[in-house]
């Protein structure tokens, strides 16, 4: 059956009728939308909408995560063709998922950036639909909190990170990947004693009171005895995850902006986040992506796999 599809199948992104069900289009032609899923501005009839946010300038390093979703679309090209390993169930079929396209934003007027933003993901949730951002660099995530907290009120957080992003900054002009974690706990977004951070590995003066698992506690331990831990930290209340690619070891993600090492590998990321069924998110994110740095695209792999299980995550709690 797939491969008689294949022969009559391309970009899926315009021409599928149904919203739900696996794609057997070749995965080297046709429009690069995530997972074939169709290219849509209008939600209606969708449980969830995944979009792109080309930014990057609000690195403190390397610049070329505004590449980042184009790249993470086109790696999870190798996807589609089956159901997400693992899960024992088939979001794609169960679930109207759409390629909502990117955020537009005037690259010239950087401070208006974050309403913009804020705006966009607000409309997502207006529509009654999920969310899932393909970044672009970490301060993202905080205008896309500001709106998921808006309508559900304040959220755990559960970040997969090499680096705390706690950086003290109370300049509200400041836009800044490394100060987003910073600024929502002193806007109140998060619900801090729910909150953690997976895979940490630099310093930080102040965690400001979230829950930190290091790098070295996940090696230790193994990601089976982390992601229990991470359930019983975040409880049964909505989260929001957001995935730094740089939580994972250089050898598994070169293509980032600040890469550290010691980190965790790909295996132990799938397995913890497949551990983690079960909490409710609202949505979530996979930041920091930068193509230029990339070598054979297996960061942009490793962030459409990353993307595809929050996706997973997020199906989970509202499967048949």
């Amino acid at each position: 059956m797939a491969l008689e599809d294949a022969k009559t199948q391309i970009d899926h992104a315009f021409t599928r009728d149904d919203p739900k069900g696996l794609s057997y289009e070749n995965v080297f032609a046709g429009a690069p939308s995530f997972l074939r899923r169709k290219y849509t501005k209008d939600l209606k009839g969708f449980d969830l909408a995944v979009t792109g946010v080309a930014f990057d300038q609000a690195v403190t390093n390397r610049t070329g995560t505004r590449l980042g979703p184009r790249a993470i679309r086109e790696a999870s090209l190798l996807q589609p063709c089956d159901p997400p390993y693992g899960w024992g169930f088939d979001p794609l079929s169960e679930f109207a998922i759409a390629d909502y396209g990117d955020l537009a934003f005037d690259y010239a007027k950087v401070w208006e950036f974050p309403k913009a933003l804020q705006s966009h993901i607000d409309g997502i949730l207006q529509a009654g639909c999920g969310s899932l951002v393909l970044g672009g660099d970490h301060f993202i995530t905080l205008p896309i909190l500001r709106a998921h907290v808006a309508k559900h009120g304040p959220l755990a957080l559960i970040q997969f990170d090499a680096h705390g992003d706690t950086w003290v900054d109370d300049d509200a002009e400041r836009i800044d990947h490394g100060t987003f974690v910073y600024k929502a706990v002193k806007e109140g977004l998060l619900d801090v004693d729910r909150s953690v951070q997976i895979g940490i590995r630099t310093h930080c003066d102040d965690h400001l009171g979230i829950h930190v698992i290091d790098a070295a506690e996940v090696h230790r331990y193994g990601p089976i005895q982390v992601a229990e831990k991470v359930r019983g930290i975040v409880g049964e209340g909505p989260a929001y995850l957001t995935f730094d690619i740089d939580c994972l070891d250089p050898a598994f993600a070169p293509g980032t902006g600040t890469p550290v090492w010691g980190g965790l590998s790909s295996a132990q990321a799938a397995a913890l986040l497949r551990g983690l069924a079960g909490v409710t998110l609202t949505g979530g994110d996979v930041v920091e992506v930068s193509p230029p740095f990339d070598h054979a695209d297996m960061t942009a792999v490793a962030g459409a796999h990353v993307a595809t299980e929050i996706m997973c995550l997020w199906a989970w709690t509202r499967r048949s």
